[in-house]
């Protein structure tokens, strides 16, 4: 079942609605306070469930971070990598024409084809730096 097709059910409404409020990426469990906070009567497991839909969708972006946790974030149309500083987790999309090409030639030469990549740059944005 693809977006297109997919009904807008009322939790996923919420959660959509939750995720274009913030331009950092959150766990479910956070955003599963702030929509109960709001007044929803969410599930968490419907927060995990709408959001992995979301993913497979492509209307959201997921990270994995440090200690394995998945992070979640609406994020643009197409392919692109992500700047997310370590200390308030914002996140700046950024395109990276020197990746696609390396992934590729990489590939290519390690004779593998149907390559897909994940490029995350994690390190602190200039408001934290000067904290």
């Amino acid at each position: 079942m693809t977006q297109a097709t997919r009904r807008p059910t009322k939790q996923r409404v919420a959660v959509a609605g939750q995720l274009d409020r913030t331009s950092e990426f959150v766990s479910a469990q956070e955003l599963h306070a702030e929509l109960r906070e709001a007044g929803n009567k969410i599930g968490l497991a419907t927060v995990y469930r709408t959001l992995q839909a979301m993913v497979t969708d492509g209307e959201v972006d997921v990270l994995r971070t440090d200690d394995g946790e998945s992070v979640y974030r609406r994020c643009s149309t197409g392919h692109h990598h992500h700047l997310v500083c370590r200390e308030c987790a914002r996140a700046v999309e950024i395109e990276g024409p020197a990746v696609e090409t390396w992934a590729a030639a990489v590939s290519a030469q390690h004779g593998f084809v149907d390559v897909e990549h994940t490029v995350e740059i994690v390190g602190t944005c200039a408001n934290c730096t000067r904290r």
